[in-house]
């Protein structure tokens, strides 16, 4: 008897070489269309305007004006998002959709929780000082901040005292804690007080303006805070070394930044959108500037002048040939929303961070594109709505900025491009005493104070301030008197 024993081989399906040669070539061109949607995205700065005429329809003197202009920055707009442990996993709530807009917005209801502690360092990882986020002014992060332990702060019913050595009439406030309450701080455990006789127990002594020893004992859990609104020009030149442990200025290297304006995006994410409004419409007038002290250490009264020779430049106040009654201001700023493109946003100094009312509200609050002068241009692009302005510094002379503003003048989508900013976000109240209150609770900052060695040196030193363009060169020339 013969056992046959049968093999069975398996057998592959039959792979076509042509459907393989079609699945590599389909799955390349995938790759490739995708790789290029990311170059695009990333590289879309450095790409002509959409709105900008072909180059073969500029002419050579409008080209470099063009260039310097309708370039896109590829700026990122950190905030309050940003400031939490990147550890953790991301709550959605964190952002604008999650549950409401936070509170220091119109209408906002978003109210901030305990600051998280990292899990490595054991310590808050809300970024509040310059030297944990020098890039950014941290007024949000600020705003958004609750110490760790604030419950039990409340528990025990202490309240951190504010003395304000100069008085409480330059601050237009309370005694006590109404200013706290009002506001509807998150942190409100604070009290201000105009009397003296706290000046060795209060948690923080703020001067304003100007410095005056108090003639007592330091403790050493006290904080010294200097407060200045005006720009280096115009604010004393204190002599005392190591004084000061916080500083409140405009400036964005300022422990607690007091600008006299924040923008703040709704949605940082969406910076721009399209307007359906004509902000040339009716528009037949160019340049407007209201002023009245015609001896800026800046020049811009002459730069102003030297802008005449080439456009129209209408000068209302003393230093001008047309007039418009401070009684009357608001007549004087309708007619930048209805008779004139542009306006002169000049400051009267230029100093790093100086960007005043001048420019938020005389122009920004209005329909006229401002042309700036003053702060640096990097200042003006961390400060203000994404492309909302013109700079001075972007253009080698009067000249060429004037041949860009008629270039502007005959273009009205090139001209409402600068406009498409309104309607992403608002102008917030900073709250300025509610920082200062969640500051004080801080035990990170109060366990080791900061200390600035010589105020005058941060304050007025060089590179602050120049009475030249930035673009000449980044040099102090102040002098002490």
């Amino acid at each position: 008897m013969k056992i046959g024993i049968k093999i069975t081989t398996m057998r592959f399906p039959k792979v076509s070489l042509k459907k393989c040669f079609l699945f590599t070539v389909a799955f390349a061109v995938l790759l490739l269309f995708g790789f290029t949607l990311r170059e695009k995205d990333i590289w879309t700065s450095r790409t002509q305007h959409p709105l900008m005429p072909p180059k073969s329809q500029q002419n050579p003197e409008e080209t470099q004006n063009i260039a310097l202009l309708t370039h896109i920055p590829t700026t990122t707009v950190r905030s309050l998002y940003e400031d939490y442990d990147k550890t953790q996993d991301m709550d959605n709530s964190l952002f604008p959709e999650g549950n409401g807009r936070p509170w220091y917005f119109s209408n906002g209801v978003r109210y901030p929780a305990p600051a998280r502690i990292n899990r490595k360092t054991k310590k808050r990882v809300a970024r509040l000082f310059p030297y944990e986020d020098s890039q950014n002014d941290r007024i949000t992060n600020q705003l958004m901040f609750v110490p760790p332990n604030y419950e039990e702060i409340k528990q025990q019913g202490k309240l951190k005292t504010i003395l304000l050595y100069n008085g409480l009439g330059p601050w237009n406030v309370r005694q006590g804690k109404d200013v706290f309450q009002h506001a509807k701080c998150p942190v409100s455990t604070c009290t201000l007080t105009a009397n003296r006789e706290h000046s060795a127990t209060a948690d923080m002594i703020l001067f304003k303006d100007h410095y005056i020893p108090p003639g007592v004992t330091r403790q050493p859990h006290q904080i010294y805070m200097l407060y200045f609104l005006e720009c280096p020009y115009h604010t004393q030149n204190i002599k005392f070394p190591s004084v000061f442990n916080w500083t409140a200025t405009y400036r964005k290297d300022s422990d607690i930044v007091a600008p006299y304006e924040k923008w703040e995006y709704f949605d940082p994410r969406v910076k721009q959108v399209e307007q359906d409004k004509n902000y040339a419409l009716n528009k037949t007038k160019k340049v407007a500037w209201f002023v009245s002290n015609c001896g800026a250490r800046n020049g811009r009264l002459q730069y102003a002048h030297d802008l005449q020779k080439h456009i129209q430049v209408d000068i209302y106040g003393a230093c001008g040939n047309f007039k418009c009654s401070r009684s009357t201001s608001d007549l004087c700023f309708e007619l930048l929303d209805n008779d004139y493109k542009f306006y002169l946003a000049f400051e009267n100094s230029n100093c790093k961070d100086y960007i005043t009312e001048k420019f938020f509200v005389n122009a920004l609050y209005r329909n006229v594109l401002p042309i700036v002068m003053g702060a640096r241009p990097e200042d003006y692009l961390a400060s203000s709505p994404y492309k909302s302005y013109i700079h001075v510094d972007d253009f080698a002379s009067p000249k060429e900025l004037a041949a860009y503003l008629h270039l502007l003048d005959k273009n009205d989508e090139l001209y409402n491009s600068y406009f498409k900013w309104k309607g992403t976000g608002e102008f917030i109240n900073t709250y300025f005493w509610c920082r200062v209150c969640a500051m004080l609770h801080d035990e990170a900052a109060l366990e080791k104070p900061k200390w600035y060695p010589d105020i005058n040196d941060w304050w007025r030193g060089k590179g602050v301030c120049t009475s030249n363009s930035w673009r000449i060169g980044r040099h102090d020339i102040m002098s002490d008197d």
